[in-house]
């Protein structure tokens, strides 16, 4: 069943059963560039990232990541969503897709769809964006959204300074 739909996309909740296609996403070269290495090398390594970065999301907030997929074929081709961190009060927009999806107006189709439930469904007014400052792509996007840079972030165990967006 999916929770939010497009023209071409449709956004479903993480589960166990997408663990083959996180390997494949969190060792892409873009992830591994832009957002790091998470040590997910197998399935089973993929089974207990989401059980521990993704479920819980759900029953504690109502939202979280999901799983990305073409209409026309099911096939999986990204994740986007509203993460909730401990240190901030407001969620943050997140997305990435596995590099022969890139460029193609899916990340800002998705996102757009996320920003929009965020809002109207949930109830936000503010929501923000992470990225590195190199992640030109990804910039572009976030600003595409309405998010506008409003400083930087560096999470707790991260040695990387982060660009911090907000709408």
């Amino acid at each position: 069943m999916s929770i939010l739909e497009t023209q071409r996309l449709e956004l479903h909740k993480i589960s166990v059963a997408d663990a083959p296609f996180y390997v494949k996403l969190l060792n892409s070269e873009s992830w591994l560039q832009y957002i790091g290495d998470r040590k997910v090398r197998s399935v089973e390594d993929a089974e207990t990232y989401i059980k521990k970065n993704y479920l819980p999301s759900y029953e504690k907030f109502g939202y979280g990541s999901y799983t990305v997929r073409l209409k026309e074929n099911g096939k999986t081709i990204g994740a986007c969503g509203l993460y909730k961190r401990e240190t901030l009060e407001h969620p943050d927009i997140g997305f990435a897709f596995l590099q022969e999806f890139i460029g193609k107006g899916y990340g800002y189709e998705a996102a757009s769809a996320v920003m929009d439930y965020a809002i109207n469904t949930l109830g936000f007014d503010t929501i923000l964006g992470f990225t590195v400052e190199y992640n030109v792509a990804s910039i572009k996007l976030l600003e595409k959204l309405g998010l506008e840079r409003t400083g930087t972030y560096r999470f707790k165990d991260d040695a990387e300074e982060l660009l911090l967006f907000s709408n």
